[in-house]
């Protein structure tokens, strides 16, 4: 049997993934204890805090507000909560996020680099799934090496921890399966770099947070219909309401149903999501919340590993961009269910708690068609078939309390943020291989889909493995001066698992605790300079020569930049420069007998970011993101050329001042060259291109909207990826017509 690689579905040697290390953590239970012992009035930390009003977050109205109350005009309130929706803003960008220490700061007042894609830019560029919102957030590149599982990368280094509200725990399998949905979510906070404060255990490459709606205490709905290109439909609702006379039990549900074709050959996907919420005050600084998300994606045709990129002779590969190596019989289906429960509490003095359990299931159900080989440039012969049927169970239980306030030092009020958390995670996957493993395929075979359905009886093998994390973090913002503050934290983590995934031992444990040290130095009103210093780490299962466990894997980021708030605080524009490195990263270096054994190797980036979000003028949104970077290895040499040195994100909206119905927008997004190395002297290039992306949108009425949308304007052809040694071509010229009511 082929040697299996790293990804879960097992693949041919030819398909292995790049060396990196993509294995989920390994975590051990914890005995949870919070140093806390607040009573009513509150710690005794700070003095003279102000008195506190506890407001609904969903429309800034006080707690316990009669309906006929809460149906006045609204009114500003000054001092946001944290995550504070952007959904009824239209901006693009947000003045608060909590994503990178959990304390209740301003982009400008956080030491780190983070990108806010707001629920305004979501809507306007019709991104309604993950992979759109991140191929168009500054610094990160989404590598779509198939149809239905993608990769990934911020500043050279994989992307591995999405959390949900600020809670979450790395990829299991280092990837994502399925087109997760964007339905659901105010807003998406890209922390870039080593976020070892939020995300104690990953890679050094960026924190993912997507922010949830919540209920309103106001009536409020909306739906949408969606035409497409390659037939797609999509059907959209989304209500929020009171839920008693009182005003204080509201509810929101958000509905999506998404169906359609592809331009792939034989590739249609489908997705049905459903997304339920309800927050209740227990009393007037009391919140329960309740939720849970369900999605389901069923893909018919979907492609398991991707197209030959070379032929036999060494030149490149060129077909239509419609190729696919899928079988008339392929299907993926894969399952979400995410549900949470939160209890917060408001202190009279300016404290609160939150506690956080989450209950998330992922499954995956699939029969799958993979080609590998190399074919002949005249005969097309040398490709061959490998069919599996995979099936993956994976459920996870996450607990998560803290408590953020102020308290009083030398004269002076500071912040401060701690907590515990404690993760589960459990897999079990099986793949059952099909009869005819390595059949030659002809040219009525290779990418016509009419390979025959085997019976998948051939051989069996998988994975069952448990990872148990356990975590201790606190963080303090010191205000040494009115013009300097100082961010120090620690997060103390044990990750640990046992286990086996396809023959090799997942046994591991590992404890680390990284600091976060950052500082902002406030240069006038609006500008501000800072830096910062931040590490992660990894455990690692792989062995060496000698037997021995690999070291756990250790990220850092050093960062310098500068940030600016603009035009009341509407336009936020950041400047960074950046060093990070993975050591100790596990590569294949040989074998004992049949056993591989590993190495550890270090890899570095360095680099400038830019970056501009908000409204330019009245009526003009914008978001703009430029990248450049190098990339290298312990030997001073390139590293991950699959990956591109220079990226630029560009997206804005105009609503014409001469006809205030009317808004227009454009999006491009332009990346340089990369190039993978296929050994034998062989190179695949893909040279440098950009994606431009049309909209409009008309409103006829203040209910109802009608929009336009244009993508790959240019009908540029492009490979999607070179993470892997094999590719395909992303989506030619495409569009959307959306029509919309809002009440």
């Amino acid at each position: 049997m082929p040697r299996h690689c790293r990804s879960s579905i097992p693949l041919p040697k030819s398909a292995v993934a790049p060396a990196t290390n993509i294995f989920p953590l390994r975590l051990r239970p914890l005995a949870l204890w919070l140093p806390l012992a607040l009573g009513n009035s509150g710690p005794a930390l700070a003095a003279d805090a102000p008195a506190v009003i506890s407001i609904n977050a969903g429309t800034g109205t006080p707690v316990g507000t009669s309906a006929a109350e809460a149906a006045l005009p609204e009114v500003t309130i000054t001092g946001a909560a944290i995550n504070e929706s952007t959904e009824k803003t239209g901006a693009y960008t947000t003045r608060r996020s909590s994503s990178a220490t959990r304390l209740d700061l301003s982009l400008r007042e956080t030491p780190q680099s983070v990108s806010v894609i707001t629920r305004a830019r979501m809507d306007d560029f019709k991104q309604d799934n993950v992979n759109e919102v991140l191929a168009n957030s500054t610094g990160v590149t989404v590598e779509k090496i198939e149809t239905d599982r993608t990769y990934y990368t911020a500043r050279g280094f994989d992307i591995t921890n999405f959390q949900y509200d600020g809670v979450g725990i790395p990829f299991v399998l280092g990837n994502v399966y399925g087109d997760l949905d964007t339905a659901v979510y105010d807003r998406v906070d890209v922390v870039r770099g080593a976020n070892g404060l939020m995300s104690a255990t990953g890679n050094p490459s960026a924190t993912v947070n997507f922010v949830r709606k919540r209920p309103t205490y106001q009536w409020q709905a909306s739906a949408g219909l969606t035409l497409g290109s390659w037939n797609t439909r999509r059907v959209d609702a989304d209500v929020s309401a009171p839920l008693n006379s009182s005003g204080t039990v509201a509810g929101r549900i958000v509905v999506v149903r998404q169906e359609g074709d592809s331009y792939l050959d034989r590739y249609s996907p489908d997705k049905a999501v459903v997304y339920g919420i309800v927050e209740a005050y227990l009393s007037d600084h009391t919140l329960l919340s309740v939720g849970h998300t369900y999605q389901k994606n069923t893909a018919r045709g979907g492609m398991w590993g991707a197209l030959p990129l070379y032929y036999t002779d060494g030149s490149p590969t060129n077909y239509p961009v419609s190729a696919s190596t899928s079988a008339d019989w392929s299907n993926w289906t894969t399952q979400t269910d995410r549900s949470f429960v939160e209890l917060s509490h408001q202190f009279g003095n300016g404290w609160q708690t939150k506690s956080i359990l989450s209950y998330n299931t992922d499954k995956s159900d699939s029969r799958l068609f993979y080609v590998y080989g190399t074919p002949d440039r005249v005969t097309g012969a040398g490709l061959f078939s490998y069919p599996s049927l995979y099936g993956s169970d994976n459920k996870q239980t996450l607990f998560d309390m803290f408590a953020t306030g102020q308290f009083s030092l030398a004269g002076r009020q500071h912040d401060l943020s701690f907590g515990v958390s404690w993760s589960k995670s459990t897999l079990d996957d099986i793949s059952h291989y099909g009869r005819g493993i390595g059949t030659p395929l002809t040219s009525q075979t290779d990418f016509t889909g009419k390979y025959p359905e085997p019976a998948f009886d051939a051989s069996i093998d998988g994975s069952k493995y448990e990872d148990r994390r356990k975590t201790a973090y606190v963080a303090a913002r010191f205000n040494l001066a009115d013009a300097l503050k100082l961010i120090t934290g620690v997060n103390a983590t044990r990750a640990e698992s046992n286990g086996t995934a396809y023959g090799l031992s997942q046994q591991k444990s590992a404890s680390k605790t990284t600091p976060y040290v950052g500082a902002v130095a406030d240069i006038n009103k609006s500008l501000s300079a800072y830096a910062s210093y931040t590490e992660i780490f990894n455990p690692q299962s792989e062995t060496d020569s000698k037997g021995r466990t690999l070291d756990p894997v250790i990220g850092k980021t050093y960062e310098l930049g500068a940030k600016s708030e603009l035009f009341e605080r509407k336009l936020n524009l950041s400047g960074a420069i950046f060093k990070t490195r993975q050591d100790n990263a596990a590569e294949q270096a040989g074998y004992l007998g049949t056993k591989a054994y590993y190495r550890g190797i270090n890899a570095e980036s360095k680099g400038v970011e830019l970056e501009l979000a908000g409204e330019l003028s009245k009526g003009w949104q914008a978001s703009a993101g430029y990248t450049r970077m190098t990339i290298s290895s312990s030997d001073g040499g390139p590293a991950k050329t699959y990956l591109p040195r220079k990226l630029l994100r560009l997206s804005t909206t105009y609503r014409l001042p001469f006809f205030a119905p009317v808004k227009i927008g454009a999006n491009l997004n332009w990346q340089g060259d990369i190039y993978r190395d296929q050994g034998a002297g062989i190179i695949t290039r893909q040279d440098s291109y950009a994606l431009l992306g049309l909209m409009a949108r008309y409103d006829i009425s203040k209910d109802i909207s009608l929009a336009l949308n244009l993508n790959n304007v240019t009908n540029k052809k492009y490979l999607a990826s070179l993470y892997w040694a094999q590719g395909y071509y992303g989506a030619p010229r495409n569009g959307s017509a959306s029509l919309s009511w809002k009440y």
